[in-house]
């Protein structure tokens, strides 16, 4: 197994752990620090960053001449991004999570550590060239870097969470850390320029109002 399927296995092991807090529990459905989303809601969307991958994997490789992009391209494309709120694609994606958590906290929990059981036994022997088809873009990734996409969001998550329960984020592995600063880096000097990234990092005198990434 690569590191970043070893990686992305022992980020997603956090997950379960997280969700199936007290404090979770007590603020259920409570508003997230994320517009729109309550805490289940937030709940089930860092959860389907597990559950979602053995589903996906299941469907199969993508159609014939489906379009391969790599991660940076992914979310370039991705409509979501920099849309608001309102926006159809966001209130999928909301309405999607909160189904995932609809049946309560255990059920989520039990769920979630059944896929991650599952992506254990069979993820290490996935073939280095699997592809994934992602029905929503519509485009394929491979399998590393759908998985990099994963941990994107499983990052930033757990820390929206954390942030909207008023605790500390969760420790994760650092080689995940890692992976995402260097992906949304390169995001966003996709979208912004380099020179633009380069001025936020090192010259705040010259630095941008934002050089957000997603």
């Amino acid at each position: 197994m690569n590191t970043l399927r070893r990686t992305y296995l022992e980020t997603a092991s956090v997950v379960p752990e997280l969700l199936g807090s007290a404090a979770v529990d007590a603020a259920w459905d409570k508003p997230s620090a994320l517009k729109e989303f309550a805490i289940c809601g937030l709940s089930g969307h860092l959860a389907l960053q597990v559950t979602r991958v053995p589903r996906l994997l299941a469907a199969g490789p993508p159609p014939p001449g489906t379009e391969v992009l790599d991660a940076v391209e992914h979310y370039v494309r991705s409509r979501w991004i920099g849309v608001g709120v309102a926006d159809d694609s966001n209130v999928s994606i909301r309405r999607e999570s909160e189904q995932e958590a609809a049946e309560g906290q255990a059920e989520l929990v039990r769920r979630t550590t059944e896929a991650l059981d599952r992506l254990r036994a069979f993820l290490p022997a996935e073939p280095p060239d699997r592809m994934v088809h992602l029905p929503v873009g519509p485009w394929s990734l491979t399998l590393d870097d759908y998985l990099t996409t994963r941990l994107v969001e499983m990052v930033v998550h757990c820390d929206d969470l954390a942030a909207s329960l008023d605790i500390e984020p969760p420790e994760l592995p650092p080689a995940a850390v890692d992976t995402v600063l260097v992906l949304l880096t390169r995001v966003a000097a996709r979208r912004h320029g380099p020179f633009e990234v380069l001025r936020a990092f090192t010259r705040a005198e010259r630095a941008p109002d934002s050089i957000t990434a997603i």
